[in-house]
């Protein structure tokens, strides 16, 4: 994991001059990024626009100068705060390419080959399954005005809905998608169960993936077992309302009235809904006042709190003024007397935060 600390703020100065600010730290990562809180899971923002922003930490307050504790009685008093704590998050980044168009089918159904042929990509090709392991992406121009984005998806299996073959990972890159390209093997000892097996693990994974549009491409039909299957298959299709095409990655046969199919379909497919988080959990928020007593191990106690850490955090301790305002915090939010019940005593050692304190009556 990486980690990344924005810049502090300038000190003030004289004069009542504040601080300038820090600049923002800002990390960037593609779009189609998901932004996840890392320990609890929660979904804090779909970056699926260029140039769009998300808060995730936020820097601290800075500390008040002497000024904002004088009174009438002491002009210039010799006391002061340190600037809060900046926020701190440790998140989980989750990437979902975005194409138009998504090539789905089994392992070994010709996807990366039919990506191969229409655009500049190079994916790995092999006779085998599971040659891809993630996704490609390519451009095709389909003519000087016209050009898409498609997406070879790596092969599903059955189970692929709960993460069989990494499954689960490859169909949210469909998400993204608004045309599905459904690529069935041709030499396949089944094809038509292949391409309801490759249905039924969409729609089980999220039901809006049964519901783009498809176009179906019974591929390598320069093998002689995929031609005589192909009429059979063909009418099948059909009763079910597809229009599927015959077509060769390894010849380009037919490739391009493919493309223009897909196109069409495109032009009046819907854009993909934004990422739905599950139903929200309802917390009670945390109150910031409350703290915790722990012994430790060497004798001394250690003082965990929001609020408590925080005003440690700021406190000039070389300052005694300022120690005295500290000790006024720990008494009006019951620390102190909770210190006292817990057999606190004198020269005990007292930790909070990165900070260790002598107790003093």
């Amino acid at each position: 994991p990486r980690r990344h600390i924005a810049e502090d703020g300038a000190k003030g100065g004289p004069d009542n001059m504040s601080g300038r600010g820090a600049k923002d730290l800002v990390v960037k990562v593609p779009p189609g990024t998901l932004v996840y809180d890392a320990d609890s899971g929660q979904l804090l923002g779909d970056l699926v626009e260029a140039g769009q922003r998300l808060l995730v930490a936020k820097g601290g307050r800075g500390g008040r100068g002497n000024q904002h504790f004088a009174t009438s009685r002491r002009q210039a008093p010799r006391i002061a705060e340190k600037g809060e704590p900046a926020q701190e998050a440790n998140l989980r980044l989750e990437l979902k390419l975005i194409a138009d168009v998504g090539i789905v089918g089994l392992p070994n159904a010709g996807k990366s080959s039919l990506l191969a042929a229409v655009t500049n990509a190079n994916p790995k090709i092999a006779d085998y399954p599971f040659t891809t392991l993630e996704p490609n992406l390519g451009v095709v121009e389909m003519d000087p005005d016209t050009t898409m984005v498609l997406a070879d998806i790596p092969g599903l299996v059955e189970g692929a809905h709960m993460g069989i073959g990494l499954g689960d990972a490859f169909l949210r890159h469909i998400q993204r998608t608004r045309v599905l390209v459904h690529m069935l093997d041709g030499t396949a000892e089944d094809p038509l169960a292949d391409f309801t097996q490759i249905n039924s693990e969409l729609a089980l994974f999220d039901t809006k993936l049964e519901k783009k549009p498809q176009v179906v491409a019974f591929n390598k039909m320069d093998m002689p077992d995929a031609q005589e299957r192909w009429p059979s298959v063909k009418e099948e299709l059909e009763k079910h309302g597809y229009q599927p095409m015959a077509v060769s990655a390894l010849t380009r046969d037919n490739l391009q009235p493919l493309l223009w199919k897909a196109y069409e379909l495109l032009k009046t497919a819907p854009e993909p809904e934004p990422v739905v988080e599950e139903m929200p959990v309802y917390r009670p928020e945390a109150n910031a006042n409350a703290f915790k007593i722990e012994r430790t191990d060497n004798g001394g106690y250690r003082l965990r709190g929001e609020a408590i850490e925080r005003a440690a955090a700021m406190t000039y301790w070389e300052e005694p003024a300022t120690v005295v305002r500290f000790q006024r915090i720990l008494e009006t939010l019951g620390i102190d007397s909770a210190l006292r019940k817990a057999g606190i005593q004198e020269g005990d050692t007292v930790y909070i935060g990165d900070n260790e304190l002598e107790w003093t009556d």
